[in-house]
């Protein structure tokens, strides 16, 4: 197998094992301490814009007559809200256990969050549903913003949280990264065809641009392990559970989708996460440790839509 044949097929896996070493390489190499301080916040400056290009990519090629609610999208919704539901529970039990507590809220925080913005990218390049796919993030974004908000004060009751800031806050960070490109891929497909048509040409394109992104999230996530203050057994315990979510989202979501139809659909909008999101939450709202749990599940998922596309493309 050639070099070239090797990064086409094991594209996510590539991406996540480049982000890390890059960024472990600025942290043990104390020469290029600053450069990393000059990169840092152009990277974190120019990361939403990566985000919206890919995105935008992606709903060039929407066909939005077929953007409307399916029976296994509310069902995904459901078991969500019924798994936060179980979460907050056991939050409850171990609350007199600072570090359960922690670990377990670094769970809520992946269970929580929204469909991944990314979801449809993936979705399109195993047989999935992209319009479908696209109404769910929709749906699930707004879910969350409701959620969050609203579960949050019970946690951590000294935050003052309060619903309608918080609801907007979230709406706003999403409506940049997902409500905007929705909105310019509907208006490239009405009143600029023949741009919009060069960009759906070009083969791949979301697909590629996801990697990169992917590829700067793995470094981040790194960064917030290596900084984090939670011990060595508690950020194995973390990174475990996080593992076990991971397989359990994603057969629920194809034991949802088996029974209502679109089990592809459903079992990627079910476990593929907006972690970058979720991270968030867990720093403004949560105990910050609790941030290395998405952090470990962003790494977990792209290693299964690996081996997703590397199934979908041997049974091709």
């Amino acid at each position: 197998m050639s070099i070239k044949q090797f990064l086409k097929d094991w594209t996510l896996p590539v991406a996540i094992a480049t982000g890390a070493i890059v960024y472990l390489t600025f942290y043990w190499v104390p020469q290029l301490e600053e450069a990393a301080n000059f990169f840092g916040p152009i990277i974190d400056t120019i990361f939403p814009l990566m985000v919206f290009c890919t995105l935008f990519s992606t709903f060039c090629r929407v066909d939005f007559h077929q953007m409307r609610p399916h029976r296994w999208q509310f069902g995904v919704l459901l078991a969500q809200l019924l798994l936060v539901a179980l979460n907050v529970w056991i939050i409850f039990c171990v609350e007199a256990n600072p570090w359960q507590k922690i670990l377990w809220e670094s769970v809520l925080t992946c269970i929580i969050g929204p469909a991944a913005t990314a979801a449809p990218v993936i979705t399109a390049k195993i047989g999935g549903n992209i319009n479908t796919m696209t109404a769910f993030v929709v749906l699930s974004s707004f879910t969350s913003a409701l959620v969050i908000p609203a579960v949050f004060p019970l946690l951590e009751r000294g935050v003052g949280l309060n619903f309608w800031s918080a609801f907007l806050i979230i709406l706003e960070k999403l409506a940049m990264v997902l409500v905007l490109p929705l909105a310019l891929g509907w208006f490239m497909q009405h009143f600029a065809k023949r741009l919009c048509e060069k960009i759906v040409s070009i083969p791949d394109l979301s697909f590629y641009l996801w990697s990169v992104q992917l590829c700067v999230v793995s470094g981040i996530t790194v960064r917030n392990i290596v900084h984090s203050e939670a011990g060595a057994s508690l950020l194995m315990m973390i990174a475990i559970l996080s593992l076990i979510l991971c397989f359990v989202l994603f057969l629920v979501g194809r034991r949802i989708g088996r029974h209502l139809g679109e089990e592809v659909n459903s079992g990627q909008a079910s476990f593929q996460k907006n972690t970058a999101l979720s991270i968030w939450v867990a720093y403004a709202y949560l105990n910050p440790m609790a941030s290395v749990g998405a952090g470990c599940y962003v790494l977990w998922q792209n290693i299964i839509n690996s081996l997703e596309l590397w199934e979908y493309r041997r049974k091709k």
